[in-house]
């Protein structure tokens, strides 16, 4: 049986619907890189269960997405998952309130420890130039949902 994103069964997005992925920040980031040759699994989704913790990475490469290398980076932090689900490529990520990026795709670099999610914004500051704070509170969210 192969996967179906590798074989490109899918021609769309096959989420029809699903709830939104809640956090909290654990940990700030203070840190760019030019070079760090992050590679992104052709899976389009992950599923993230209450109480993982992950890693989140902005970059402002315009190309980023599955199966694509990425190099300049900042790092944000590291999430709690509080409310498990999905989460897509394309989806938007708030923290306290801020949108920070929208979800490029996934790095399997440091499992099973955590993986590396990789946003993709314009900017690509760090959670400290950000002015994030332990404890904000994180949400993952379809494009377009309220």
């Amino acid at each position: 049986m192969s996967d179906p994103y590798q074989a490109n069964l899918f021609q769309r997005n096959p989420f029809a619907a699903r709830r939104s992925v809640q956090g909290e920040l654990v940990a700030l980031l203070s840190e760019r890189l030019e070079n760090r040759g992050l590679e992104l699994m052709l899976p389009i989704s992950r599923v993230l269960c209450q109480g993982e913790i992950h890693e989140l990475i902005v970059t402002s490469e315009g190309e980023a997405g599955p199966g694509k290398r990425v190099d300049r980076i900042g790092y944000l932090g590291f999430f709690e998952v509080l409310e498990g689900g999905v989460i897509v490529v394309g989806d938007e990520v708030q923290i306290g309130g801020k949108g920070v990026g929208a979800v490029a795709g996934f790095d399997a670099t440091h499992l099973p420890n955590h993986i590396n999610i990789v946003l993709k914004n314009r900017e690509r500051a760090t959670g400290i130039e950000l002015g994030l704070k332990v404890g904000d509170k994180i949400c993952f969210r379809r494009s377009g949902d309220p």
